[in-house]
């Protein structure tokens, strides 16, 4: 089978393409390397490509010639989305508009990547795939990444029911693990590569903010059970692990699995992120849906996926 991987170089997409290229199938990744590395794709017989989600030429090119697309390329990371807003929505939005349609024009089977920040602030705990977007005023700029991923998920359901468009939505919580970067606030990894180095644990706000992490193995596992499942066309879907956790206990593992001398210190959201920044108390995810379709559940603990993360980073220094 011919793969089709947007944003291949990137976290999740890199390790996609481990996936498929382990199967023996084609796979072709395309990547602007704003985020993510070609350090990522060492792999043998990939096709990866340089260029943008926003060339339509080029997506309707690759995309002709593949038999599946995985549409996992986004401007993400709340730092990256607070400093470069009109580009990440840009991306998020125009891009993921070219691809799918290029998937319908070619009428190709698609998946594309989601988020839980399309719940935004929603109270109600876990969160089901029905349930209400709670989002914040167009001033809290943190709300425009779940707004783009919003309007992506809205012209994928569009065009299924106008198009037949093959498509399903993977909506991703919390996903962490090796590759994953602390350089656009992603909490694990920037903890992690703090405790390893003995320096301060910076956690924002009072750490009492609680989330729920999944390792990217169990994420792609979650995705690639779908694939094949036409009953899946035009549904959405959660993926995440098990196990809240608030920051504060997070940073406290994490200096406890690494045997860090870290210290934990407490830093104010309006001292780390520019005006517009606001965020969520809890984000629990409710996988009914997926396991009762495909049978699908994260078989990873936090434990595991901490000492994956840290074992990542010292790889890197060896």
């Amino acid at each position: 089978m011919k793969i089709f991987i947007t944003g291949g170089a990137g976290f999740i997409g890199s390790h996609l393409v481990e996936h498929f290229l382990a199967k023996g199938d084609s796979v072709t990744a395309l990547d602007n390397f704003s985020t993510g590395t070609a350090l990522n794709l060492k792999d043998s017989g990939l096709v990866a490509i340089s260029g943008d989600i926003r060339d339509q030429d080029l997506v309707e090119k690759i995309t002709s010639e593949s038999d599946l697309v995985l549409h996992m390329a986004a401007a993400l990371g709340v730092s990256n989305i607070m400093n470069k807003t009109l580009e990440s929505m840009s991306t998020n939005i125009a891009g993921s508009e070219i691809v799918l349609k290029a998937a319908s024009k070619f009428d190709k089977r698609i998946v594309i990547a989601s988020t839980s920040e399309i719940y935004g602030k929603n109270p109600k705990q876990p969160l089901n795939e029905n349930d209400d977007r709670v989002i914040g005023n167009p001033q809290k700029i943190r709300w425009s990444y779940s707004d783009a991923k919003a309007i992506e998920e809205a012209m994928a359901t569009s065009l299924f029911i106008e198009k037949k468009l093959k498509v399903t939505i993977i909506r991703f919580f919390n996903t962490v693990g090796p590759r994953q970067t602390g350089q656009y606030g992603m909490v694990l990894p920037r903890f992690v590569k703090a405790a390893i180095n003995n320096e301060d644990l910076q956690v924002h706000g009072d750490g009492t903010q609680s989330r729920v992490f999944c390792h990217v193995k169990d994420a792609v596992s979650g995705l690639v059970s779908v694939v094949a499942d036409k009953e899946t066309y035009g549904e959405v879907y959660n993926v995440g692990g098990v196990g809240e956790i608030s920051i504060q206990k997070l940073a406290e593992k994490v200096i406890e699995r690494t045997g860090s001398k870290s210290k934990i210190k407490l830093v104010p959201y309006n001292e780390v992120y520019a005006t517009g920044f606001e965020d969520m108390q809890r984000r629990v995810p409710d996988t009914s849906k997926i396991a009762a379709k495909t049978g699908w559940k994260a078989s990873k603990t936090l434990d595991d996926i901490v000492d994956d993360v840290r074992d990542y980073f010292i790889s890197l220094a060896d």
